[in-house]
């Protein structure tokens, strides 16, 4: 998978590609990313790529022009091109298995106080990562990006993320390690007992109880 992102403030991703995760799945070739500044693709000597709405309103505006021709340098027969914004689909893990299939994916960050209403014409999808307002697109496109790529083969234990909270639409059921007592509070015997019929059994009403006392919006979908 090749991922691009366009954004004003490429240093934000240097700490966000070199740890971890995405850093070994960059260095396996499991995945390749890489970031570009908007203010490269604009022709204004200034690098100038915002100006003040039309019809006025407080904020600026990103304009359409450097993005354009952003996504017309980087857009191959198959890209999938995605704007973060408020207004796009909630983001789930449903779309994340989704997103894995997709061969290239361009990410758009928007910023300031939103992006010329014709930049939508070039997308294929509009991703919002919770009903709040950040101060770009950055952080969800980081999100989006963790997110697939730790389900790309090869990149983690399939099981791993097989197990994960909202696969089945249940959140994860509770884990323990070492000591089996701390401070009072003791690794429940099911767990400790070898009985792998009898662990999955509980795991599964683990899960089912969590959910139905935090996200019981889930079971309807479960």
């Amino acid at each position: 998978m090749k991922i691009d992102v366009l954004t004003l403030f490429p240093n934000m991703f240097e700490g966000f590609l070199n740890e971890s995760i995405i850093k070994r799945a960059c260095k396996n070739n499991n995945v390749t990313i890489n970031i570009h500044n908007i203010r490269d693709y604009s022709l204004d000597k200034h690098k100038k790529v915002d100006d003040y709405g039309f019809g006025g309103g407080a904020g600026m505006v990103l304009m359409p022009d450097p993005i354009f021709r952003a996504v017309d340098d980087l857009k191959k027969d198959d890209s999938f091109i995605i704007l973060l914004t408020p207004q796009g689909i909630q983001y789930n893990q449903s779309l994340a298995y989704d997103l894995t299939r997709k061969k290239h994916i361009i990410l758009i960050c928007g910023h300031y106080e939103g992006f010329d209403e014709r930049i939508r014409t070039l997308v294929d999808m509009e991703i919002s990562i919770g009903d709040y307002v950040l101060t770009g697109g950055e952080i969800p496109s980081m999100v989006v990006i963790d997110s697939v790529v730790r389900l790309i083969d090869g990149v983690i234990n399939k099981e791993s993320h097989e197990k994960d909270s909202f696969n089945d639409n249940l959140l994860d059921y509770p884990v323990y390690t070492h000591p089996k007592e701390y401070r009072g509070m003791k690794v429940p015997d099911v767990l400790l007992s070898g009985h792998h019929a009898n662990i999955l059994k509980w795991r599964r009403e683990q899960q089912l109880k969590r959910t139905k006392e935090r996200r019981p919006d889930l079971l309807e979908k479960s």
